[in-house]
C-alpha cells in the first residue's frame, strides 16, 4: 500500500475547512463504516483505518496540527503524508 495524504484547509466562502485531526477522524469513521458493511477482508482499508487511529492517538498529532495551521495561515497549501511502514506510520508535512 502506498502513502496516505490528508489535505487540511481553512474555511472560506465556498468550502468548509478541516484541520488534520478532523480529517483523520472523518477518514477513520469512513474506513470503519466500510469495514463493517463489507464482505470479506480489505487489507488496504484495514491499514488505512489503523493508520488513522495511530495518528489520532500519536503525540505527534498536536505538532502536525500546529505546524500545518501555521502554513495555512500564511496562505500556503499543505498536505500531511502518512508513510506506512512495517512497525508504525511516519509523518511528513509538504507545503506548496
Amino acid at each position: 500500500m502506498g502513502d496516505i495524504e490528508l489535505k487540511p484547509r481553512y474555511t472560506n466562502k465556498e468550502v468548509p475547512g478541516r484541520c488534520i485531526k478532523c480529517l483523520a477522524e472523518q477518514e477513520s469513521r469512513n474506513c470503519l463504516w466500510e469495514l463493517l458493511k463489507g464482505e470479506g477482508r480489505d487489507k488496504e482499508l484495514e491499514q488505512t483505518y489503523e493508520a488513522m487511529i495511530t495518528l489520532l492517538t500519536s503525540p505527534e498529532l498536536k505538532k502536525l496540527r500546529d505546524e500545518s495551521e501555521k502554513y495555512l495561515a500564511e496562505g500556503k497549501n499543505v498536505k500531511i503524508v502518512i508513510h506506512l511502514g512495517e512497525n508504525k506510520p511516519g509523518y511528513e508535512i509538504k507545503v506548496d
